[in-house]
């Protein structure tokens, strides 16, 4: 995304150091096509502040870079992003964003390493982009959750309109979010996590 946070909270929070209590720490990787809001959502949501790996967008990138429907974007992920996330007092989340451009894409088999789940974002300007996305989720075999974020002008879909497009299986969650607050963002990964348990407790379902 190429507008900042929302989040009234973002600018004045502080530094929150790991809980002594916490016993269990879980790998969630967040992906998407380019510019969709990946950098955005771990920024604000985490309680750290988060390792970027933004850089300059360059002419090098014309004609191998697709930036329809964000030709306004001057940065982008080159590696990953960073951020930690306490779900409760016992559970943190450590957040991975996956880089967007599809020539980035190789790095994403070393991000998924040790992943319990997924946030597939998605801008419905550029839906055909999710495709492969999801597709690679699947190949590897990582349950995921699939949220659509808001972006200005961007045209709205009843959410089993969006299901049915992206051939999703009637189990996996999808929401509407806005990647650039906070509480929003949140909901996101407790989506996840709730999906996550479920599946534990259903293995057939898996």
């Amino acid at each position: 995304m190429d507008f900042r946070s929302s989040d009234p909270a973002a600018a004045t929070r502080t530094v929150t150091p790991l809980r002594q209590t916490v016993t269990a720490a879980v790998k969630v990787v967040i992906v998407g096509g380019f510019g969709v809001g990946k950098t955005t959502m771990v920024g604000a949501v985490s309680e750290i502040k988060p390792l970027t790996t933004e850089e300059t967008m360059t002419r090098a990138g014309i004609g191998v870079d697709d930036t329809s429907g964000v030709a306004r974007k001057t940065t982008t992920t080159v590696a990953m992003d960073f951020g930690r996330i306490s779900i409760n007092d016992e559970l943190v989340l450590y957040l991975f964003g996956t880089p967007g451009q599809e020539r980035f894409w190789f790095l994403w088999r070393g991000l998924f390493e040790g992943a319990l789940g997924a946030v597939v974002l998605l801008d419905t300007r550029r839906l055909e982009n999710s495709f492969e996305v999801i597709g690679r989720l699947e190949e590897w075999g990582l349950p995921f959750v699939v949220a659509v974020n808001v972006f200005p002008g961007a045209p709205a879909h009843p959410l089993e309109e969006l299901r049915q497009a992206l051939d999703l299986p009637p189990t996996v969650p999808i929401l509407v979010c806005d990647a650039r607050r906070r509480d929003s963002s949140r909901d996101v990964l407790l989506t996840l996590m709730r999906y996550l348990h479920a599946q534990a407790a259903t293995p057939e379902a898996m």
